[in-house]
This record gives structure tokens, C-alpha cells and sequence, in this order.
């Protein structure tokens, strides 16, 4: 008689392993994205999310003149699912020297010229640097490698910490400066908007599904909330939507329409 063929025992762990294996393999990355409540930071959210990653967002409470923008975050970042939102209070105004964090005037009606002659008043001292920093240090705590950042080298804002090399800079900085870095987890700084006009961001924004009517962009909001119209954010981001061909959903100020 010819040996019984063999039979393949129904294992529960087989049964198991294959199903650990399909979650693993549905698990999406995490990244961080910080948010401002802004046109740029929102469409960056989207972006992140676009590109396969579960997201936490983080805000930063600095003593920004303009603090209705947390308001913002938290609407965009949970109209666009984030798994977390995390606000970081961190009080600048202790150091001024910024239109957004000291007594100083907001420059208001400039021209396109007018913004690129100079590094504006509303530049905060190295508020780029100090966000990257606190966002890597959540990625580190997570265990994500992934920051999104809306910076932005086309705009006219002349902002140094905007540029493309620094934030080159930067993520070697942070790989060198973590335990995650020393630790072989490579910090990746996703800077999708870099070199995308004001019109682009708005209409790929759009294509992805982000409210703009949910964020604000204005450095000098009114108690209400509502926009000024005629700082330089505001005029970019008039123009943005302008040139895009799309109706513009921002909430100014009486006095701005």
C-alpha cells in the first residue's frame, strides 16, 4: 500500500500570520505636519495624506498677534482626518522683533515690488528653525521620519527660512542632532509647495479637497476673524485665487471690501 498522501493541517497561526501580515502591509506611515491654519499649511495636510501617509498635525502657539489661525488648524485638521492635533505653546513674544509678535505695525497695501525689495517686518526670528525643530522632536516621540512643511521660495515674502537651503540644512542638522538620526531613522523635510505658484497651490488644493473658506492666511485679522484684505498675505492670497480662475471664499473685514 502506497503511503496516505499528506495533509495539510488548518492551523489557526498560519490563519493569524496571514492576517498580521495584510495589516502590516495596509499600516500607512506617519508623518507630522506642521499647521498653521493657512491656505499653504491646509493644502499641505492634503498633500501628506494624497501621498499615502497618516498624519498628526502641529500648531504652534507663539504669541501671534493673528492667534485665531489655531482656531483654523483645528477645523482643517480635522476636516482632513488627522489622526492627532497637537498645539505647542511657546510664547516668542518674550523675544519680539516681528510685526506678528511685538508692537509693531503691520505693512499694509504693498506692492508685489514692494514685498521682494526686502526681508518684511512680519518675519519672525527664526520661527522656521524653532517649528522644525518641535516637529522632529514629535516625529521622534510617534516614531514618524516624515515632516511636511508649507514654505514657500516663490511668494514674495523674502523670508530666509524659506528657502530651499536651509531646509536642506536643516534636515542634516536633525539627522545628526536625534536619537532617531544616530539610530539610522532617517528624518525626511517634505516641502511639496516650494516652488509652486500662490494659483497652483490653490487649485492642486483644491483638486484634493481642502475647504479654503476654513482657513485663514491674514497677519492682522479683526476681533471677529474676519481678514483684513490688505496686508501682504492677504494680497497674495487674493491674487492666488485671482489668477486661478477660482472664487475666492475668504471672510474679510467690512472695511476691506
Amino acid at each position: 500500500m502506497g503511503a496516505a498522501p499528506l495533509r495539510r493541517a488548518h492551523h489557526p497561526a498560519g490563519i493569524l500570520g496571514r492576517r498580521v501580515m495584510s495589516e502590516q502591509r495596509a499600516e500607512k506611515p506617519e508623518a507630522v505636519v506642521l499647521l498653521s491654519g493657512g491656505l499653504d499649511s491646509a493644502t499641505v495636510l492634503a498633500i501628506a495624506r494624497d501621498r499615502g501617509f497618516v498624519c498628526r498635525t502641529l500648531s504652534l502657539a507663539y504669541g501671534q498677534r493673528h492667534e485665531v489661525e489655531l482656531d483654523a488648524a483645528a477645523r482643517v485638521s480635522e476636516s482632513l482626518g488627522a489622526r492627532s492635533h497637537t498645539v505647542v505653546p511657546i510664547d516668542l513674544r518674550a523675544i519680539g522683533g516681528s510685526a506678528l509678535t511685538a508692537d509693531i505695525d503691520v505693512p499694509k497695501s504693498r506692492d508685489h515690488a514692494e514685498m521682494a525689495s526686502s526681508i518684511p517686518v512680519t518675519y519672525v526670528p527664526a520661527r522656521n528653525l524653532v517649528f522644525l525643530s518641535l516637529a522632529c522632536a514629535h516625529a521622534e516621540v510617534v516614531g514618524s521620519t516624515d515632516v511636511f512643511i508649507g514654505v514657500n521660495a516663490v511668494d514674495y515674502s523674502g523670508y530666509p527660512d524659506c528657502r530651499p537651503e536651509f531646509i536642506e540644512s536643516f534636515a542634516r542638522t536633525a539627522n545628526l542632532a536625534t536619537k532617531a538620526g544616530v539610530e539610522g531613522a532617517r528624518f525626511t523635510i517634505h516641502t511639496p509647495l516650494a516652488h509652486m505658484p500662490k494659483s497652483e497651490i490653490i487649485r492642486h488644493g483644491t483638486d484634493l479637497g481642502v475647504d479654503y473658506g476654513a482657513t485663514l492666511s491674514c497677519y492682522d485679522p479683526d476681533g471677529t476673524g474676519a481678514a483684513c484684505g490688505e496686508c501682504d498675505s492677504c494680497i497674495l492670497r487674493k491674487s492666488g485665487f485671482q489668477d486661478a480662475g477660482i472664487p475666492d471664499p475668504t471672510r474679510y473685514a467690512a472695511s476691506a471690501t
